[in-house]
């Protein structure tokens, strides 16, 4: 396995807890986020899609607050919308996923490539296959 930043305590183990839904914990706080299938469970939980769009979207918003807080930038408020599609061609898997990130008015020119710069070197956006396809819309309300 490669070497992690995370230490070695921090984990999550995955449950399955009955047909079709399943609890994931995270080590050592115990805190639990349940995921069922929207097709054949009942569609009640996070999905794993839906924990990948979740994932993406708070990764990105985390590379953006690091810059922003070195930046003495207030980026309260921005949104990422995150929608993934699946395909079965070649196999199954995400065959695409769809960023729409909204940002707070305000941002200078400058400070908004930045934010966008630190947002698309989020580490998961990019542990995608070469298959899936990334779109990003960058909103900007003035």
């Amino acid at each position: 396995m490669a070497e992690m930043n995370t230490p070695p305590e921090r984990r999550v183990i995955t449950t399955q807890d009955g047909p079709q839904h399943c609890t994931a914990e995270r080590l050592p706080d115990g805190n639990t986020v349940s995921m069922d299938c929207p097709y054949t469970g009942k569609g009640a939980e996070f999905s794993p899609t839906n924990m990948v769009e979740a994932a993406v979207g708070g990764c990105m918003l985390l590379s953006m607050g690091t810059l922003a807080l070195r930046s003495d930038l207030d980026i309260s408020g921005t949104k990422i919308e995150v929608k993934a599609a699946m395909t079965d061609k070649p196999r199954m898997h995400l065959g695409a996923i769809d960023i729409v990130v909204t940002m707070p008015a305000g941002l200078s020119e400058k400070d908004r490539k930045r934010l966008e710069g630190a947002a698309e070197n989020c580490p998961i956006k990019h542990s995608f296959a070469d298959d899936t396809a990334i779109s990003v819309k960058y909103n900007y309300p003035d």
